[in-house]
């Protein structure tokens, strides 16, 4: 049986704790039933939807950067994304990308959610390109607790700009949890800069989210190319990268341009958060009941 890590807790993928993600690709071209596993799902993951060897050509342009700032390991090529000594990676905040806005704002992903959306979409300017390091993970949380000042019909698409193996840690999601009604009046309504507390997630305990919530969690091996799309109120994180290279992904938001948008990530210089974080999410939730 194949075992994955999410955080530090190993689990037997098909056992009681975690699952595999069904792909969308059988009903790509039926906008209303994508709208429908949507709803039912919380995630639509779409093998292929952006070209192979774009996506690849993008995440060479951030290697290049990483590279430059000696955070990857000489010894071995860059394409490889071996981590250097000492390098934690984050993320690509303040240089210009090209090749990968060309990826992640190309006609394929427009064009999937103008249908999907029924009208014209927009993606927020701020793109979170992420290389997480060996032993790093995501806890579970909500988007929308960071991008809710907006519209609430919001979408994460998270895209994987390489081969991602459950050793590497792509991103699981915890089915049902856009269904916990009780979470999203509470944790769900928060601003973690309004309210200044801590971003680092609704919960570090992947057993909890099962034990506690009922939502088991469900993952899949990601190929460049591939997409997964969720609403604000799903709760996710990721799989512990185990290995040696950075895993690297970029997320983007998409919504539609007619409706309100969160100020913090649009314009030329997108703010972004603010606040310390300082307010403890432990305190939170004993408040809220959670």
């Amino acid at each position: 049986m194949k075992k994955v890590m999410v955080g530090e807790c190993e689990f037997e993928l098909g056992g009681k704790y975690i699952t595999e993600m069904r792909d969308s690709n059988d009903i790509l071209d039926d906008t209303e039933a994508l709208r429908e596993r949507m709803q039912e799902d919380g995630y639509l993951l779409i093998r292929g939807l952006h070209d192979r060897n774009e996506v690849l050509e993008a995440r060479l342009e951030g290697l290049h950067i990483l590279n430059d700032r000696g955070e990857l390991d000489p010894n071995y090529p860059v394409e490889e994304a071996v981590i250097g000594a000492g390098s934690r990676g984050g993320m690509y905040t303040n240089e210009k990308l090209p090749k990968l806005q060309k990826v992640v704002e190309g006609h394929r992903i427009m064009e999937f959610f103008d249908r999907f959306l029924g009208g014209e979409s927009m993606t927020f300017d701020f793109k979170w390109a992420r290389n997480v390091g060996k032993g790093e993970s995501s806890a579970a949380h909500y988007d929308i607790v960071y991008m809710g000042r907006g519209t609430k019909n919001l979408y994460t698409a998270w895209t994987p700009l390489c081969d991602i193996s459950y050793e590497m840690g792509g991103v699981c999601v915890c089915l049902g949890s856009q269904n916990l009604e009780k979470i999203k009046q509470t944790y769900g309504q928060m601003d973690v800069d309004r309210d200044d507390i801590s971003g680092e997630g609704f919960s570090k305990d992947p057993i909890e989210m099962v034990d506690k919530f009922g939502c088991k969690w469900a993952t899949t091996e990601y190929r460049a190319g591939d997409v997964l799309i969720f609403g604000m109120y799903l709760m996710h994180g990721s799989l512990t990268n185990t290995t040696n290279q950075f895993r690297t992904s970029v997320d983007t938001r998409f919504q539609l341009r007619s409706e309100p948008v969160d100020e913090r990530w649009v314009g030329a210089k997108p703010r972004g958060h603010y606040q310390s974080g300082k307010g403890s999410m432990e305190e939170a939730r004993a408040k809220w009941g959670v």
